[in-house]
This record gives structure tokens, C-alpha cells and sequence, in this order.
């Protein structure tokens, strides 16, 4: 049985190892924000953090995952204060909201590697698909989450 460590805590699962990540994280650990999306890896609604880089869950066997920190929207911050989380309140980021979760954690990613990122960080590292188009605005929150994670560590 695969033994993970997510959002900071050790969880035994019994499944078969070549099943998705995502799955597990759904189905069998009641963790439901992460999204499915296209079960491909292209569209990003089930991005994650493992090991602290953005990753498309929904192709990753769980045997893949053991030995690795898992971070999932739930665990990105316990009270929505992550900088990204917060941007997106104060800009009112979301339309219908959907990919939002794996668009949260594909930005909290690229700004742990990149403080500062400029549109063309944002345009070449956020790959995830939005159906509503809230390009506009994921960049705006992206620069956003910027200022208030400079401001938190002044």
C-alpha cells in the first residue's frame, strides 16, 4: 500500500500503485479541489505541488508520488492567506471557477521560483486552460500575489 505525504501529513492509501494521483486524491481521500479536467496533463485543473514544483496529477501513478511532498489546494494555506489566494479575493480572479484551484497552485509555483515574474513568465509558465478566459485576470492576480508576498516579508 502507498504511503504519501500530503499537505504536510503521512496517509497510507489502499490502491493499486498505477493509480492516478488524482483519483486518490478524490476518490479515496475526499480532497475534491483538485479538479479533473481532460486526464491528459494538458489542460492543468489538477495541478498540484510535488516536491514544490507545478504538477499535472491526473498521469501520475501514485507510485510515483511516495517519497515526495504533495501539496494540494487544501494545503496551499489553512486560511485562504496564501499571497495568490489573496490576490485572487481582492480581484475578484475567478469567473465560474473551475480550474482556479490548479491555476492558484500553477502560480504559487511559478512565483516560489520567480518573486517577480514578468507577463512573458507568466504567459510561457501558466499553461493552464481556462474555458471562461480569465487570462487578464490571472496575470493581474499573479503581479498581485507579487506585491503582497514582497509586502509580508518587508
Amino acid at each position: 500500500m502507498p504511503t504519501l505525504t500530503i499537505n504536510g501529513q503521512q496517509v497510507t492509501v489502499d490502491v493499486d500503485p498505477t493509480t492516478p494521483l488524482l483519483w486518490v486524491l478524490r476518490d479515496h481521500l475526499d480532497m475534491t479541489g483538485t479538479k479533473y479536467g481532460c486526464g491528459i496533463a494538458q489542460c492543468g485543473a489538477c495541478t498540484i505541488h510535488l516536491d514544490g514544483r507545478a504538477t499535472r496529477c491526473c498521469v501520475i501513478p501514485v507510485s510515483m508520488a511516495e517519497g515526495k511532498a504533495i501539496t494540494t489546494i487544501e494545503g496551499l494555506s489553512k486560511d485562504g492567506s496564501h499571497p495568490v489566494q489573496q490576490a485572487w479575493i481582492d480581484l475578484d480572479t475567478p469567473q465560474c471557477g473551475y480550474c482556479q484551484p490548479g491555476m492558484i497552485m500553477a502560480a504559487a509555483a511559478l512565483l516560489a521560483e520567480s518573486p517577480d515574474p514578468s507577463d512573458a513568465d507568466i504567459d510561457r509558465t501558466i499553461t493552464n486552460i481556462c474555458r471562461c478566459g480569465t487570462y487578464p485576470r490571472v496575470r493581474a492576480g499573479i503581479h498581485r500575489a507579487a506585491e503582497l508576498a514582497k509586502d509580508a516579508a518587508s
